[in-house]
């Protein structure tokens, strides 16, 4: 198991940090720790894009905040990484219904089925290999993140 060293530091300046400003420096050291899991797993979907559709999941691959409802039963801001255009519903007549045509990489619903498999379809996950893979570096991106974050914002007080 690896040792985060600096927390405690971190976690001290929070706490001299007003609150809502505290939140927004989590928010975007959180983000910066993100990318790297985002960019592994764009790359992970790179190799199962179709090159002759115009569709494309890494396209679809993004780093987003979750609301202040999700905030608040977690305890603090929080990231994730995810494919736009994520869960959709079938209506009545078998076809899907949601957003999914304007995003960057087109109408990519099918991730779901790529990532897990399906009855019919071995599995072929691109996201769980990439925070697998990535999560060390996430972690270490996040701590020098805060790090520079809480800085900054206690130099501005």
């Amino acid at each position: 198991m690896n040792e985060i060293k600096g927390l405690d530091e971190i976690k001290k300046k929070l706490d001299l940090l007003p609150d809502r400003i505290g939140r927004n420096a989590m928010k975007r050291a959180l983000r910066q720790g993100a990318k790297p899991i985002r960019d592994a797993a764009r790359a992970n979907a790179k190799q199962l894009d179709d090159p002759e559709t115009s569709e494309s999941i890494a396209k679809n691959i993004v780093v987003q905040s979750a609301n202040r409802r999700r905030e608040k039963t977690e305890g603090g801001p929080v990231m994730r990484v995810g494919v736009l255009g994520g869960a959709r519903d079938m209506t009545a007549h078998g076809e899907f219904k949601g957003a999914g045509k304007g995003n960057p990489g087109g109408d990519t619903f099918y991730w779901r089925f790529l990532e897990f498999g399906t009855s019919k379809m071995a599995a072929r996950p691109f996201m769980r290999p990439a925070m697998a893979s990535a999560g060390d570096k996430a972690l270490e991106a996040t701590v020098a993140a805060m790090q520079a974050e809480t800085d900054k914002e206690l130099a501005k007080l």
